[in-house]
């Protein structure tokens, strides 16, 4: 019995001094990390941690419910995507055709209202406010520059850094996109509970506006800069310039690092439903107009979907882009296998949302599970 006391004294002990080593060497943010995700029976982020996390409610308005297409839910879902459903822990999965929902299924007890995390997804989002805040003029344009909000980036190589080169990944700017190290800063970004002095130590080591390299620290340095631009705070903006003119029809809520400092992960982290993320989707593909109001300019929207770099055909400002035979697939992506994807010429819409997402392929840049939700989707549509 003295011995089991001994040994329990000692990791008491052993416990202790780790904890005042994360603080002293300034990495307490891991315990954090660890009551979120193992203490919650998790390894990384997961769908439903905003529930364990700070945040602040993007409001809605008057809802503008989907149309229900003539033939919904008549079409089998095919053997070889309810595989792909069932083994990625695939929790929502809609097909929207000509502006109706089609198709539509739900697995793990989620349904239409549920919250789930977007994870990157919301890049694609802060890009629409970026176009909003350029057409508003809060913006100057693409071309502005970071130092005229941040002054410490009128130093060095990140003199000529812009709001756009942010947008298109293209900063040049120093970040581990790490998402299962505890020691990368895309993880201290996670859950750090003040992240403005974690994105702002950030700094350039390439020259901006050569190359595409994604980055999601670009994308929360653009948010903080739209806080400044517009006098809002991310959620404020996104709600009043999309989500109520645009009828989601649940308000959302958006993470924030504390509630003391109050700073939403802009690049990640809005919670929300398949059928409100698929807005997005309906908002680019119709070039920026909704019931009949220009919310974004069509320009913007051009450019957004067109690769920045002709060596790096799979991005734009703030979409993944994709050609698949003679169809062009434009997305929002996110961790975990978060899709809004888009065919604009079939006027077609699918979302997936999930638990996980399947293998590396195509080079490293899209997941095997991509091409799944998509060939077998048109494999339905073409029954």
């Amino acid at each position: 019995m003295k011995f089991l006391s001994k040994i329990l004294k000692f990791i008491v002990i052993l416990c202790g001094l780790l904890i005042l080593l994360l603080y002293i060497f300034d990495y307490d943010y891991i315990l954090k990390a660890v009551r979120v995700t193992y203490g919650t029976g998790h390894k990384t982020a997961f769908l439903e941690d905003y529930k364990e996390l700070d945040n602040r409610v993007i409001k809605n308005s008057t809802p503008q419910p989907w149309n229900i297409h003539k033939d919904f839910n008549k079409a089998n879902i095919t053997d070889s995507l309810e595989r792909t459903n069932i083994t990625n822990g695939t929790i929502a999965y809609l097909i929207i055709k000509n502006d109706s929902i089609w198709f539509e299924k739900y697995y793990d007890g989620f349904g239409q209202s549920s919250k789930t995390n977007s994870f990157s997804m919301s890049k694609s989002i802060i890009s629409a406010m970026l176009g909003k805040a350029v057409m508003e003029g809060k913006i100057r344009s693409l071309d502005q520059k970071v130092s005229d909000f941040y002054p410490q980036f009128k130093k060095g190589i990140s003199t000529d850094l812009t709001v756009g080169d942010l947008s298109s990944m293209a900063s040049g700017l120093d970040w581990d996109e790490s998402y299962y190290s505890p020691f990368s800063v895309t993880t201290r970004a996670y859950f750090d509970e003040n992240l403005a002095p974690v994105i702002l130590d950030m700094e350039g080591i390439e020259s901006p506006g050569k190359s595409f390299k994604y980055l999601s620290g670009n994308t929360q340095l653009l948010g903080m800069i739209l806080e400044k631009a517009t006098g809002q705070k991310m959620s404020g903006y996104l709600s009043e310039e999309f989500w109520k003119p645009m009828g989601f029809e649940s308000d959302a809520l958006w993470q924030i690092d504390s509630e003391q400092h109050g700073l939403e992960k802009a690049y990640c982290c809005i919670a929300s439903n398949a059928r409100d993320f698929a807005r997005f989707g309906k908002l680019y593909k119709d070039y920026g107009k909704w019931n009949g109001e220009q919310l974004l300019d069509s320009a913007f929207i051009q450019k957004s979907i067109t690769p920045r770099f002709p060596e790096s055909p799979e991005y734009g400002y703030g979409w993944w882009l994709k050609t698949i035979g003679d169809k062009h697939f434009f997305m929002m992506r996110g961790h975990l296998g978060q899709y809004v994807i888009v065919e604009p010429e079939d006027n077609i819409i699918i979302v997936r949302l999930g638990h996980t997402k399947g293998p590396k392929g195509d080079g490293g840049i899209f997941s095997k599970d991509i091409f799944a939700y998509i060939e077998e989707g048109y494999n339905m549509l073409d029954e």
